[in-house]
């Protein structure tokens, strides 16, 4: 039995290996020829931004204006907004109100989501990306039809500064491996369609961690975010190994049979998704044969290959959640280990902003 240093259930990032797969992140993207702009919505922490930075990333990706008010108040002073934004006064005000702080970008698929920005933004700094589907289809304009929209923003004199895509259908092990290919041809088709027409294509931004590997030097940077702790869905895809995964859910054994435990970590800690090709709603660190075969709010069940050594009430355990995003949206802080150091606690300063 093990004793804790707080109550479990608790979220924890093994700090060293955090700084291993940045490392290798920079490496990767260094041969590749292109930028990173990590997605922190992931982790939602300004210190592993700022790590992300020291290690190569030009700036950081984010969903929403009150995520990008937590970072600049950090002191991140490149963000790009990587979603089609409806801005209303009061959102146009709080853009402009960072924008003077930071270099700040915003994504835009439609007309009419050109002109609203334009109208209640007026005059700004604020530089626009537009969004093309590249095989997800969530949002994104048609990659033969981004002409309009820039000539929109040309119109109220806005900045374009390039193109934006994101192959989420790269989260499935079927299209995985495909959806990089998708990405760059629906990219190749916008920057071709735009440059036709006069318009200069700075920017041609993408990725994602599951597609990491087979990212091309057609993109200018990649927006991958998921890399930089892991979760269950990179195991099951088969894109970070066991070993690469940085944050965890530290768990203490409440009931015990054969083969089995039940913990009191449950997805109100854990998060609940659970992925069409996911053979459980986590996996259980160190154990690579063992699923969560269950998962109730504060509980959760596990099963281990017969004739594993058994646990028994009290015993602690890590477990990692299906989706690193969603996890750690649930708690307010995190503890932070590295070896032969005295751990610390991150908040997860974004958590809740979501507008």
């Amino acid at each position: 039995m093990q004793n804790p240093e707080r109550d479990t259930p608790y979220t924890v990032i093994d700090y060293d290996r955090l700084v291993a797969n940045l490392q290798r992140h920079q490496v990767r993207t260094q041969q590749q020829g292109i930028a990173a702009r990590p997605h922190a919505k992931t982790h939602k922490t300004p210190q592993i931004s700022k790590l992300q930075l020291d290690y190569g990333a030009r700036g950081i990706t984010l969903a929403t204006i009150g995520e990008a008010e937590v970072f600049v108040d950090a002191g991140v002073t490149d963000i790009f907004l990587a979603y089609p934004l409806w801005l209303t006064p009061n959102k146009a005000r709080r853009l402009q109100a960072i924008a003077v702080k930071a270099r700040i970008a915003i994504g835009v698929d439609s007309v009419d989501g050109a002109h609203q920005a334009m109208k209640t933004l007026g005059v700004t700094p604020i530089e626009f990306l537009i969004e093309v589907d590249s095989g997800h289809h969530r949002s994104g304009c048609d990659p033969a039809l981004v002409t309009p929209i820039a000539e929109a923003l040309h119109q109220h004199g806005a900045k374009l500064r390039g193109i934006f895509t994101y192959p989420g259908h790269s989260y499935h092990p079927d299209t995985k491996d495909d959806a990089s290919q998708d990405e760059v041809a629906a990219l190749t088709l916008a920057a071709n369609t735009l440059e036709a027409a006069g318009y200069s294509v700075a920017e041609r931004s993408g990725g994602s961690t599951p597609s990491l590997h087979s990212t091309q030097d057609f993109l200018t940077e990649t927006r991958a975010g998921v890399y930089a702790l892991g979760d269950a869905q990179q195991l099951e895809l088969g894109t970070m190994a066991m070993e690469d995964i940085a944050l965890s859910i530290v768990t203490t054994v409440v009931s015990a049979r054969t083969n089995t435990a039940v913990v009191d970590a449950g997805s109100k800690v854990m998060g609940a998704d659970k992925a069409s090709f996911a053979t459980g709603y986590g996996r259980v660190l160190g154990q690579p044969e063992a699923r969560i075969v269950a998962m109730s709010e504060h509980h959760a069940t596990l099963k281990f290959p017969e004739g594993s050594p058994p646990f028994s009430p009290g015993d602690i355990l890590h477990l990692i959640p299906n989706h690193v995003c969603n996890a750690v949206n649930l708690v307010d802080e995190i503890v932070v280990r590295a070896e032969g150091s005295t751990p610390q606690t991150w908040a997860v300063a974004a958590r809740g902003r979501n507008s």
